[in-house]
């Protein structure tokens, strides 16, 4: 199978960036999918039952969080 990345940085405040997890948090659990767009063209990821989560911080001159699924 090829890759298939979408890679989209935005800078935003930090309740755009809580409202847009939020979004991803509640398609998660209504839907076991996610939708993303990508040049007008939508592409629906459908998520299993169970998944890994990771969690991991970094502090530093640039300071990051970064939350992943994988199955």
């Amino acid at each position: 199978m090829d890759l298939f990345e979408i890679d989209n940085t935005q800078r935003m405040s930090r309740e755009a960036a809580a409202a847009r997890l939020h979004a991803l948090a509640d398609a998660l659990s209504r839907h076991n999918s996610v939708e993303f767009e990508r040049d007008g063209k939508k592409l629906t990821v459908s998520v299993p039952d169970e998944v890994q989560l990771k969690i991991e911080v970094e502090l530093g001159e640039e300071n990051e969080l970064e939350i992943e699924l994988t199955w």
